[in-house]
């Protein structure tokens, strides 16, 4: 980023220092270091960008209660997610027919454990940046695996099989 007086300069963009003279919208490109520093240019980094969501601008972070509140349901959601394929089998037992298996329910378990870890963890934060440790580490988004991958309802995927 370029400096003039403590105030940034588009590239680009034509500009007057403060004793009138203007400058062609390319000179930041084509003129040489040397050229800038003679006129009162310095260079400095770009800003850091603010994370948008945890911050409204720097320095200024969003509401941790309403930042829990976003990611606790964030993390129930992806658990409904993880869980979803395979509520038939345990809605099918519930109403008489064949068991889901021990594999499947130790599974389901899993998830919902590692849901109620995850929603702690959130519930920990005591800080913004608490929260964004919590949620920016590495496991966060890891789910338990399942063995057998969760089929499909053998109603509904016997309509598609036939094209209905």
């Amino acid at each position: 980023m370029f400096l003039l007086n403590g105030q940034p300069l588009a590239v680009d963009v034509p500009f007057a220092t403060d004793d009138g003279t203007q400058y062609a919208a390319t000179f930041l490109r084509l003129s040489t270091p040397e050229q800038k520093a003679a006129i009162g240019i310095t260079e400095a980094p770009d800003p850091t960008p603010v994370d948008t969501r945890f911050y409204w601008s720097e320095g200024n972070p969003r509401d941790l209660h309403q930042l829990i509140e976003q990611h606790i349901a964030q993390v129930k959601q992806a658990a409904a997610s993880q869980l979803q394929p395979t509520d038939w089998k345990i809605i099918r037992e519930v109403e008489g027919g064949s068991p889901a298996g021990a594999e499947l329910k130790a599974w389901r378990k899993a998830v919902r454990d590692e849901s109620d870890v995850k929603v702690a963890a959130i519930n920990g934060a005591a800080t913004v940046e608490a929260l964004i440790a919590v949620v920016s580490a590495a496991d966060f988004l890891a789910w338990p695996e399942f063995a057998e991958a969760p089929k499909k309802n053998p109603a509904t995927s016997t309509k598609r099989a036939a094209g209905k």
